[in-house]
């Protein structure tokens, strides 16, 4: 599914889909169709493409993403970044080797609305409440709740709601997440989780809190609040994409493409970011190493709810070779 979603973000900035690779002939199919694009086996890539869009399972990731890095192209790499530390350093390291080519897709931190918030975050005065919210049904697709996945569903969607918590925490003046706790819920059929509630801590003590479930109805909430001395912000991405400021709506740009959603959503200024810092070398915005400082913080919290809620320091300071899930059941 997000693979289509790239495949036609492309297709709005007018750039050619020339090849789709995937486990699954019928997807790739499905992708390549009324694209011009051909059908590939994973070893023939980059097969010709100047960027390659890596939507493989976590347990690939950094193994599929050093492969297209070394063979010249650039890469958006989905995420969850990986699944353990010393991949996510991996992935780090190529990207200082490759300038400008890996890009941590974290399509929040290009759309409309989560970059006004961002850029309104400082005028509410001292922060003193930020919670983002991505509460859905569990996805009928995919192998999100399987042991070789890593991690359910903090690690697979709360990557969201966390990125944004700690982009506008940044931009009020926090800096930099030194601690974590977490509690998080599995499901009846399977041994990861599907629900996620975590408290991010700053150094100055101010708390930020995110939650990400598996568990909500059949309509995706997605939301963002952010209050101060002396504002509110409330941004929602889904069920439609709206911010208010102390009430008032705050206008948002109308999407110019066919598909309103891929704007909106930040999926098209995602990729044209990126094929902008592949020419000129320039370090993605969504860099390897944020997405590493997402992973970490998500490492800690899965390690808090083994320990039952206990605060986590931060940087993470655990195995640098487990995943979410194993760290969780470590206890």
């Amino acid at each position: 599914m997000i693979a289509g979603a790239h495949a036609a973000a492309a297709q709005v900035l007018g750039h050619q889909v020339v090849a789709v690779a995937s486990r699954t002939p019928a997807k790739a199919r499905q992708v390549a169709d009324g694209r011009g694009a051909e059908v590939v086996p994973y070893d023939a890539l980059p097969a010709g493409a100047d960027l390659v869009v890596v939507a493989t399972p976590p347990q690939c990731h950094a193994d599929d993403a050093l492969r297209m890095l070394d063979a010249g192209a650039a890469v958006l790499l989905e995420k969850p970044l990986c699944r353990t530390l010393e991949e996510a350093d991996r992935l780090v390291e190529a990207s200082r080797r490759h300038p400008g080519k890996l890009l941590y897709a974290e399509n929040l931190a290009y759309a409309p609305v989560v970059q006004r918030v961002v850029s309104l975050a400082s005028s509410v005065g001292a922060l003193s409440h930020l919670e983002v919210r991505s509460l859905q049904g569990l996805p009928g697709w995919g192998a999100f709740t399987t042991d070789e996945w890593g991690g359910g569903a903090l690690f697979d969607l709360g990557v969201h709601p966390l990125s944004v918590a700690l982009l506008v925490a940044n931009a009020a003046g926090k800096g930099r997440a030194v601690a974590v706790s977490a509690t998080l819920r599995g499901g009846e059929d399977h041994g990861s989780d599907e629900h996620a509630e975590l408290q991010v801590r700053f150094g100055d003590g101010f708390v930020a809190h995110v939650a990400a479930s598996w568990q909500a109805g059949p309509e995706p909430q997605w939301d963002v609040q952010v209050a101060g001395a002396s504002g509110v912000l409330r941004a929602e991405l889904f069920p439609a994409v709206r911010l208010e400021y102390n009430g008032d709506d705050v206008h948002l740009p109308a999407p110019k493409g066919p598909v309103a959603v891929l704007e909106q959503l930040g999926y098209v200024a995602q990729l044209d970011s990126l094929v902008h810092d592949a020419a000129t070398g320039n370090e993605p915005v969504m860099s390897a190493a944020f997405g590493r400082e997402v992973l970490q913080v998500v490492l800690g919290a899965y390690t808090s709810a083994g320990r039952g809620g206990e605060l986590v320091e931060l940087p993470f300071r655990g195995p640098r070779d487990r995943t979410p899930l194993e760290l969780w059941r470590a206890g």
